[in-house]
């Protein structure tokens, strides 16, 4: 619904602003079982601003009331430590330089270059003695280390000075994304009343606020650093890639915050130094800190597995004691729509014809296209998107969090006792282990506080239903459904403001866009279907976190439900299911997060939910152990209808994973070629990819989204993980991994004809993931297909091997494993 524009001396109704002071009136509690909309407890923080066209005089009066700095608009008496003054810049060089883990850095580099030169005699051609030439060439050495370390520092840091500028910034900023997000951003004001009153705390303390947001967009620092500027917080600093510095648009984003850091540091050890020493110094100073928990963006919609580079650099401050303490806070950003994933349209070369191009988009990536570098004419080209009706976004907070008080909850689990006050010296197995911990308990926390919105929704029913498209009244009764079953789970959803159903249908719809759901006219009642799916996976993998053990045991339950016949043909031993769900879920270890109690008690639990609704039922012995589980006689009445969601919603990545070994038996070397070949292991991925658009339209494979890229490049970093692949390195810094078959995985050939032959440990493997998939009207499972698609994969390997690299891979490769081998995937894990 199209919010209501007020004028420039209102403000959202939930906060009250009386001259500098802010205070947030809530209303409730959002979110868990039960209904989200008889109290709404959140509200658009950010409005839209008067335009020049529609209003001069408002528009004249807002920048100026912005410029002037009136009222909370001249960011005074933040809650934090002092930003945005001149000097701030130079005074935060200096306390960097002044770190005692820089300056024995710099001595150290400047040693050891320094006995470098003495061995090679190079310091024979200056006079005097020794001792006075050592010293004057290690005062020379140090200088320039430190001319290097101010050049890198005046690339790398913050440099907040103008309170001016930053008023300007987020006039600037309201405007471009409310022309985006017509509906503003949207916070929970329990939430927020939490944070600003763990803001006052820290800042009292001089600690740290460390926000660690998921990664969708770039949009998602824009939001936090408008919320915390509209609230009086301190703005973050925020880890952000070199590869935004770009003429023009990266000095503006340096001085609004953002910390500069090369992707890859490399075997730099001074500059690694200089990232822990600023990081060091923004901790014990108390200022803000934001950095993404994924790394990188999400293309795929879902949480990416957590990133520890930063992280690290963060544990570490605490863990050695040069930091007392810093807060974490967890944060979930939501769109109705990412603007990443938008399509612009082209005229084609007729005035009939039109071609969509997806401009720097996520699905392109996704598709096989290269990743262009950042510039500002791509960043300038795009402007069409701004005049965009996107919708909303939601950002969630978690309740904040003492890091010192989780490690030393975690120091307490291992075997050594240690002493978190006096600085903790942990080997490296022991500090790894935290920084797992800690990396996915973030994620987890993000996921527990994630809104669902209208068009995730939307696109989850759209992408689990059968058929070639659905009536608007059974879309909105399963959107229904959904919104029950996220509550259920403890999930939440996005508040409709107490608009009925259909209303919010018809509103995601209209945001999504015609290209991607597509609606027939002309009939009884709209019906709408997914034009593409591809880019519509995007939403529905919001969702499928809250889902994920019911989706696995339904899909290990699909094992004997395909094979048809009646109930008694189709029930499962529970030892059956326990190896298949476990066969699974350590497939999928790295591709989706998984609650932490482990299988056996997951497993129990997700059956007894699935039995509570009435989808499946569990045959126990007298003492409670289950036997048997089979669909419940009133889901097979209703047409497996929630039984199917389920399936639906893990089926993709099942299928990816299944291309992923199909690609796999392609790379066994020729019959009568050397068998030590090494393949590029981004061209393997690359022809995976096209081998699976080959097998989707011939029919082969039923989803599109298996050749997604990501999904694919994660299900090569599980097959490394297990040893079924080796995968080296190159000796140069930038060269390509290589990879091949370890020897005990190798498929084997018909000796006559050469052709590979449809058994061996990896077409069992490969089997084993068929058997979950999905047995449709446009593939079958038989002897005819695997021979099909066998000669495919082989005829797309033996392309690679022509081209593979140089006889003797010793000479360009460092032949040592990238990854230790982990145990089998057929054997018992987590779920």
């Amino acid at each position: 619904m199209p919010l209501r524009k007020a004028p420039v001396e209102q403000f959202p109704p939930d906060l009250e602003i009386v001259g500098d002071k802010l205070t947030i009136h809530p209303s409730g509690f959002t979110g868990g079982p039960g209904s989200q909309n008889d109290q709404i407890t959140e509200r658009n923080l950010v409005h839209h601003m008067a335009r020049f066209r529609a209003n001069p005089f408002d528009f004249l009066r807002e920048v100026s009331l912005y410029m002037s700095g009136t009222g909370w608009r001249a960011y005074d008496n933040v809650i934090g430590q002092p930003i945005y003054y001149n000097g701030f810049s130079e005074r935060m060089k200096s306390h960097i330089f002044a770190s005692p883990l820089l300056q024995g850095k710099i001595k150290e580099l400047a040693e050891l270059r320094l006995s470098v030169e003495e061995k090679e005699g190079l310091l024979e051609i200056r006079q005097g003695p020794l001792d006075k030439r050592r010293t004057q060439r290690r005062n020379e050495l140090e200088t320039s280390l430190k001319e290097v370390v101010d050049s890198i520092l005046d690339n790398m840091i913050c440099k907040m000075e103008s309170k001016r500028f930053i008023r300007g910034a987020y006039y600037l900023s309201t405007q471009l994304l409310t022309r985006a997000y017509h509906q503003g951003i949207h916070v929970s004001s329990e939430e927020v009343l939490r944070l600003r009153s763990v803001a006052e705390e820290a800042s009292q303390k001089k600690q740290s606020i460390v926000f660690l947001p998921c990664h969708k967009s770039h949009v998602d620092y824009v939001s936090l650093q408008l919320i915390c500027y509209r609230l009086g917080i301190g703005l973050p600093v925020v880890v952000a890639g070199d590869n935004l510095n770009i003429p023009l648009l990266g000095p503006f984003l340096q001085h609004a915050g953002a910390m500069w850091i090369r992707r890859s540091f490399g075997n730099d050890p001074l500059y690694n130094t200089v990232v822990q020493a600023y990081i060091d110094t923004l901790l014990q100073q108390g200022f803000n800190f934001e950095c993404f928990i994924e790394g990188g963006r999400s293309r795929t919609g879902k949480l990416l597995s957590p990133k520890f580079g930063i992280l690290s650099f963060i544990l570490d401050s605490v863990l050695s004691g040069r930091v007392d303490d810093t807060i974490i806070c967890p944060v979930s950003t939501q769109y109705d729509k990412v603007i990443e994933t938008e399509y612009v349209t082209h005229r084609g070369p007729s005035p009939t014809s039109i071609s969509l191009t997806l401009r720097r988009s996520y699905i392109s990536e996704l598709l096989g296209q290269p990743k262009r570098k950042e510039n500002l004419a791509d960043f300038l080209s795009s402007s069409s998107v701004l005049s965009l009706k996107l919708g909303r976004v939601d950002v969630r907070f978690h309740k904040p969090w003492s890091l010192k008080e989780f490690i030393a909850q975690q120091l307490t689990r291992l075997p050594n006792q240690f002493d978190l006050n006096n600085g903790t010296q942990l080997n490296q197995a022991e500090r790894g282990r935290i920084l797992r911990t800690m990396g996915y308990r973030v994620l987890s926390d993000i996921n527990n506080v994630s809104v669902m919105m209208p068009t995730a929704l939307v696109g989850t029913v759209l992408l689990t239903l059968r058929g070639r498209g659905v009536g608007k009244g059974e879309l909105v009764r399963r959107v229904d459904w959904l919104c029950e079953r996220v509550r259920a789970k403890g999930g939440r959803v996005a508040h409709f403001y107490r608009h009925p159903t259909d209303v919010v249908v018809d509103r995601a719809i209209e945001v999504l866009g015609h290209n991607i759901v597509g609606e027939i006219a002309g009939l009884v009642e709209p019906t709408y279907y997914a034009v593409d799916r591809f880019q519509l996976s995007f939403y529905r993998n919001m969702t499928i976190h809250l889902f994920i053990t019911e989706a696995l045991v339904s899909a290990a339950m699909y094992t004997r439900i395909k094979q048809g016949g009646g109930p008694s043909f189709q029930r499962m031993s529970y030892s059956d299911l326990l190896n298949q769900v476990s066969f699974l879920s350590q497939l999928f270890r790295g591709e989706f997060i998984f609650p932490p109690e482990g299988l056996t008690t997951n497993l129990e639990r997700t059956l007894q939910g699935l039995e509570k609704d009435g989808v499946i039922t569990v045959t126990r012995e007298s003492s409670g152990v289950p036997t048997f589980v089979e669909l419940s006689e009133s889901e097979r009445i209703c047409g497996r209808e929630n039984y199917d969601f389920y399936c639906f919603l893990v089926w993709p990545f099942i299928e990816a994973s299944w291309l992923g070994t199909v690609s796999l038996l392609g790379l066994t070397p020729p019959l009568h070629g050397p068998k030590d070949v090494w393949i590029d292991l981004k061209k393997a991925q690359d022809s995976a990819q096209l081998l699976g658009k080959t097998l989707y339209h011939q029919g082969d494979l039923s989803y599109f989204e298996a050749v997604n890229k990501e999904t694919l490049k994660n299900s090569y970093q599980r097959f490394a993980e297990e040893g079924i692949i080796l995968v080296v390195k190159g000796k140069e810094p930038r060269a390509s991994p290589v990879m091949r078959i370890a020897p005990e995985w190798t498929p084997e050939r018909d000796p006559a004809s050469g052709k590979l032959l449809a058994r061996g440990r990896l077409w069992d493997f490969t089997e084993l993931i068929a058997q979950s998939r999905r047995e449709g009207k446009n593939r079958r499972d038989g002897a005819t297909v695997s021979s099909r698609v066998l000669t495919m994969s082989d005829a797309v390997g033996r392309i690679l091997f022509q081209s593979a690299a140089s006889p003797n891979p010793e000479d360009s490769v460092d032949v040592s494993p990238r990854q230790t081998r982990r145990k089998d995937l057929t054997t018992p894990s987590k779920l």
